[in-house]
């Protein structure tokens, strides 16, 4: 029995059509519906959590809190999981992820954080301008925005329209001048490298890859192709970021990175919740929600 956890309805019909399709033995568990018995013992399955930092934005704003605890009761009764309690925790704060790439000599832009508005006002200058905001909590590239000057910054979060994140931490970044309007996001299935994906970010930063999401955000009337697998995709390091992955608990996920001018990748975002663009795959011929539904399978049989 293979059993996901998730929040998000519109994101979970290319996972059950995959399955469906190897005629696997599934069940999805809806979080914001489900009422868990702690006292009882889960039934022996494999779990694949699908938990979402950008769950808040659909009103399921405690979500990812009630899925830790049930992550940590499917562990005390030795139940294999893809993205445990300590993927969700690494998803739901990008500062926590950047320590824990920066423990693999992977590079994260520098960042400042707080709960005060005032305290990142005044390690600005630290950074440099032009810099970037973003919430410590997000999803879609959610809260992102590029300041110029300080002005421009402390304008932003004296505004009645600045919104916190959700968890109260706000970050001030380092902008990363690349040469090209793109980022990278590499994406992991079983823990190990599967493809690489160049996004277009030419007209913003919203850039979740599922297709109900590219509809929905990512500027329908654009021609632009946002998504596309890269053929022979080589990173120096990617053994760096599947030891990450294997030490953090983390099965399936997209890394994103962007490069400077110089050619050094920067890795800004760890996704446990990762989606895919249909178009991109079918261009290419590799088709990771297959792939998931293969390796979830293989490890369900083993049970």
């Amino acid at each position: 029995m293979i059993i996901i956890l998730h929040e998000n309805k519109e994101w979970i019909q290319p996972f059950e059509d995959a399955l469906k399709s190897i005629n696997a033995d599934f069940e999805f568990w809806y979080i914001p519906e489900l009422d868990i018995d702690f006292n009882k013992a889960p039934q022996d399955a494999i779990y694949y959590n699908r938990m979402s930092a950008s769950s808040h934005t659909r009103g399921h704003r405690y979500d990812p809190e009630i899925t830790i605890a049930i992550l940590e009761w499917l562990k005390r009764h030795d139940q294999i999981i893809i993205n445990g309690p300590r993927a969700l925790d690494l998803e739901i704060s990008k500062l926590r992820q950047y320590q824990e790439l920066e423990k693999f000599n992977i590079r994260t832009p520098l960042t400042f954080a707080s709960t005060k508005t005032k305290s990142l006002l005044a390690n600005a200058n630290k950074l440099g301008f032009p810099l970037i905001s973003k919430h410590n909590r997000a999803g879609k590239g959610l809260g992102v925005y590029k300041f110029n000057n300080y002005k421009e910054l402390n304008d932003f979060y004296n505004s009645p329209s600045f919104e916190s994140s959700v968890d109260g931490i706000n970050l001030i970044q380092s902008y990363i001048d690349a040469p090209e309007p793109f980022i990278t996001r590499m994406e992991f299935i079983g823990g190990k490298f599967f493809y690489a994906v160049k996004v277009d970010t030419s007209e913003g930063f919203e850039l979740c890859p599922a297709d109900n999401c590219e509809i929905n955000t990512n500027c329908p009337t654009s021609e632009i192709q946002k998504f596309e697998i890269i053929n022979n995709f080589d990173m120096p390091n990617i053994k760096n970021y599947e030891d990450f992955l294997s030490a953090n608990d983390i099965g399936i996920s997209g890394i994103e990175f962007i490069l400077d001018k110089y050619g050094n990748a920067w890795t800004y975002d760890v996704n446990v919740n990762t989606n895919y663009n249909s178009s991109a795959e079918l261009n290419a011929g590799k088709f990771a929600y297959k792939e998931i539904a293969t390796y979830l399978s293989t490890l369900s049989k083993k049970l």
